[in-house]
């Protein structure tokens, strides 16, 4: 349980990671309909389960040396910190910016929309990758079929989270105001800072255990 718990934790923050996805999510739910939204929504978990899965085989080798787990503690809660620090004192001031709903002549294109709109910057991998030394550090998880049930979880939660804001969307329009993207943005900031900042001083557990 307590491996779904954190997941489910980790998800909520990322849901509340206000971006492009999520305007893409809500104005194509509002003006294509709550299903285009989905599919949407669709589309970018799938991109998040390539980049986890890319994320995980490319550090699997490293996760079990002591050198390379201390640095990635490190690495992970620069990268946490960063972003921490980019959505507290940089998105939480900046102008709320209109996005055009996904236009699309089939559903699958909508799909493929979420897909690419998550994919296309590579942020995106380098967050991923703080979240992969959060799960194997900060929360120790070494185990296949710990991985697996954490990021399961997480992976649902967003999911789940992505649809419950298309179905919300009407209400959420008139819920996006400048004062709320900034108390979210702060929110966030400040719960990645923690992140970062536990993965960090874990890393000295990690280097004293070994």
């Amino acid at each position: 349980m307590d491996i779904f718990f954190n997941g489910f934790k980790v998800g909520i923050v990322l849901a509340f990671l206000i971006g492009p996805v999520f305007f893409t999510i809500v104005q194509t739910s509002i003006e294509r309909g709550f299903w285009k939204g989905v599919l949407v929504a669709l589309g970018v978990s799938l991109s998040d389960v390539a980049y986890v899965a890319i994320c995980y085989f490319g550090l699997f080798q490293f996760l079990n040396e002591p050198k390379w787990r201390t640095t990635m503690a490190y690495v992970g809660g620069v990268i946490l910190i960063l972003f921490g620090l980019y959505h507290l004192l940089v998105k939480s001031r900046r102008a709320m910016q209109n996005v055009q709903a996904a236009a699309e002549s089939t559903d699958f294109k909508y799909f493929v929309k979420g897909f690419i709109i998550n994919g296309i910057t590579p942020m995106v991998l380098i967050f991923w990758i703080g979240t992969v030394s959060v799960a194997t550090i900060d929360f120790g998880y070494q185990k296949g079929y710990e991985l697996f049930w954490f990021f399961a979880a997480l992976l649902v939660t967003v999911l789940a989270t992505d649809i419950l804001k298309a179905y919300l969307a009407g209400k959420l329009r008139k819920l996006i105001t400048q004062r709320f993207l900034m108390i979210v943005n702060v929110v966030v900031g400040i719960c990645l800072l923690i992140f970062g900042i536990q993965l960090m001083l874990n890393a000295d557990t990690v280097s004293i255990t070994h």
